[in-house]
């Protein structure tokens, strides 16, 4: 019975622990006997009971199965407990879904002071600090991968001066249906990011908010909309865009709305005529291309077509639309010796039949 196997995959998710910032080294043994002795000490479960029943490490972090719900619930309290001088952390993993349980950090819950020298933030990053830095998105659409929303709306935040610190705000994006939570790094770039409600992509306006199980104070913010009109009049000055005169484009939209999303990109104002003439720098810009692009995912084929209507282009064809929604996130608004880069899907049919004009 399928909902039967759905209901026990949901049961191990609700049962199942995140423990991170793990020495090198640790093993799966180690890390389940000192957790069970640890709540055993003090009373989180009885003296004789093994609440921890499977342990499995990667690198830098470790994921636990408790027998019961109730243990896991409990075992939230084991977070920031010291272990071979480092502190766990200890929390749902991201595929969690049920309610959220209150608990408090391994220092609280027993009275000890952190180790000196430790930064509390370790600890603090617990569930309801993750409410404050996590997003609701509404409004997508089934083709929207968590990695293109991710990398969507973490650049569309670079470009209007919206982040605190370089990179991708955004570090988790899970899709359901048709909307998504994102989480951000900080509360302070979730709050900054509520500023993208409206925000189109792909054919449709997404909806950008607070989860429903957000308790914190009301953020003010503005829309799309009010940011573009602040970045056109001069107000917002952005990080990495040249002049005032690109201002009706500071996001690079992975797609013009009438091009549905296909496994084809084109690109734009990369190449030169000049680039194409000489066999030689036309074959080293082959490779670079193809070694440039097959960092977004699997390329089958690309395509520099050196005279008639594709001149000047590159076509890029990827194995799957995600990959071509990943290479167009990377790609687009990049500038290529003084040009800006145009990043767009192509028509496969179109791209089938070398029918490249625009």
């Amino acid at each position: 019975d399928m909902s039967q196997a759905a209901q026990a995959a949901q049961d191990k998710i609700n049962r199942e622990l995140f423990v991170g910032n793990t020495p090198p080294g640790t093993s799966e043994a180690l890390l389940m006997q000192f957790l069970n002795g640890a709540m055993r000490r003090v009373n989180l479960c009885p003296p004789d009971a093994t609440p921890i029943l499977q342990c499995r490490i990667n690198q830098k972090f470790a994921f636990v199965e408790l027998a019961s719900i109730e243990y896991a619930n409990k075992a939230l309290n084991l977070n920031g407990i010291p272990f071979l001088g480092a502190i766990l952390k200890v929390a749902r993993p991201s595929k969690y879904a049920g309610p959220h349980v209150q608990a408090q950090t391994w220092q609280q819950f027993t009275g000890q002071p952190l180790p000196p020298g430790v930064s509390s933030s370790i600890v603090d990053a617990s569930a309801e600090e993750k409410v404050n830095r996590e997003l609701f998105v509404g409004n997508t659409t089934p083709e929207m991968t968590e990695s293109m929303l991710r990398d969507f709306l973490g650049r569309a935040m670079e470009q209007v001066g919206l982040t605190t610190m370089p990179g991708n705000p955004i570090t988790a994006c899970r899709v359901s249906g048709k909307f998504a939570f994102v989480e951000l790094r900080s509360q302070q770039e979730a709050a900054n990011a509520l500023n993208l409600n409206n925000i189109p992509y792909l054919g449709t306006s997404l909806r950008v908010g607070r989860p429903s199980k957000y308790t914190g104070p009301e953020t003010p913010h503005g829309n799309w909309e009010d940011i573009l009109a602040k970045f056109m009049s001069g107000e917002l000055q952005l990080k990495n865009v040249s002049a005032a005169t690109e201002a009706p484009a500071p996001v690079a939209q992975p797609a013009a709305v009438g091009v549905r999303p296909t496994p084809v990109v084109e690109l734009k104002h990369m190449l030169t005529q000049q680039d194409l003439k000489n066999d030689a720098e036309y074959n080293d810009i082959l490779e670079d291309t193809r070694d440039e692009c097959s960092s977004f995912g699997t390329l089958k084929n690309i395509v520099i077509p050196r005279n008639g209507l594709g001149a000047t282009k590159i076509f890029l064809e990827y194995l799957t639309v995600e990959d071509a929604g990943k290479a167009i996130a990377g790609l687009a608004g990049r500038t290529f010796d003084g040009r800006k880069v145009e990043a767009a899907y192509f028509d496969e049919v179109r791209f089938a039949n070398n029918d490249y004009a625009d």
